[in-house]
């Protein structure tokens, strides 16, 4: 067992010198992951990486649910975690705006690596949600790549699956995800 390994089982039970540990090991690695994340952010985003990394890393500690069975495992959950607050911060940016409804986008636009308005932030949320719903495994392919900024390797060891079903099942999920944003859009209209 590698001493990453050891001091994630010691933190996850609760240990808080472990913990501490833990998180000198991590920081970097979260530090250049929210980087990366806030970089697909709008320009005027309020929230900091840095900031971002610690309500991440918060919200994992207070989570009793701490079945981190080794880094790649870590990282998902830290994945997770990112996801959450950065869709809570849109939606409360979305609540204060007035008029703040959906926009009708086109396929083009929707490249996940550009910047994007909190509302079609929203849009690709409300489209996870569905397809968590239909294909849980899928969605959570989504979650390790496009919010955890995980590469195929690491995210087909954190599934125990081959590089080329991740592969395999980006695709469907992008393809997926463009379904059901269209079909949202099409109710909006």
């Amino acid at each position: 067992m590698s001493d990453f390994t050891q001091i994630l089982n010691s933190a996850a039970g609760g240990d808080e010198t472990s913990s501490e540990a833990l998180l000198k090991q991590v920081y970097d690695d979260l530090r250049r992951l929210a980087q990366a994340r806030m970089a697909r952010e709008s320009p005027n985003h309020t929230l900091q990486p840095t900031a971002l990394v610690h309500e991440v890393w918060l919200s994992m500690v207070d989570n009793n649910d701490r079945t981190w069975q080794n880094r790649a495992y870590f990282f998902g959950a830290a994945a997770k975690a990112m996801r959450r607050i950065l869709i809570d911060h849109a939606r409360e940016k979305a609540t204060q705006k007035h008029g703040g409804h959906y926009q009708r986008i086109n396929i083009d636009q929707l490249n996940l690596s550009n910047p994007m308005p909190d509302d079609l932030v929203l849009l690709v949320e409300d489209a996870l949600r569905k397809l968590e719903i239909e294909h849980p495994d899928l969605a959570r392919i989504v979650v390790m790549k496009y919010y955890g900024g995980m590469t195929n390797p690491e995210t087909a060891e954190a599934m125990g699956i081959s590089r080329a079903s991740v592969a395999r099942y980006w695709a469907g999920a992008k393809a997926l995800l463009y379904k059901y944003i269209v079909a949202d859009q099409a109710n909006e209209s």
